[in-house]
């Protein structure tokens, strides 16, 4: 017997929530095409699939920084100085 996908839908309310933005940012990215479409379910409802954007998530690009290239303040050597938050290097002599 073949299995049902149950679709669900989520408003603009769940799929900013989700992401931690505001419903105009995902309204922004739409329109740009930054992000999945919604579908209109009748009248004025407009929900996004969820399936769709698990999709659209599994295509982002992420990774792990592995080196990072950071001193402490405290082992910045003599030679550089600070000046409105920015690193300044002395030319060598």
């Amino acid at each position: 017997m073949a299995t049902q996908a149950i679709n669900c839908y989520l408003s603009v309310e769940q799929v900013a929530t989700r992401f931690g933005v505001s419903k105009d940012s995902i309204w922004r990215w739409t329109r740009n095409g930054d992000f999945p479409a919604p579908v209109k379910l009748r009248g004025t409802t407009t929900r996004w699939r969820l399936a769709d954007i698990e999709e659209w998530e599994s295509q982002l690009a992420c990774g792990f920084i592995t080196c990072l290239e950071f001193e402490p303040d405290g082992l910045i050597p003599a030679r550089e100085r600070f000046d409105s938050g920015a690193i300044f290097r002395l030319p060598d002599p």
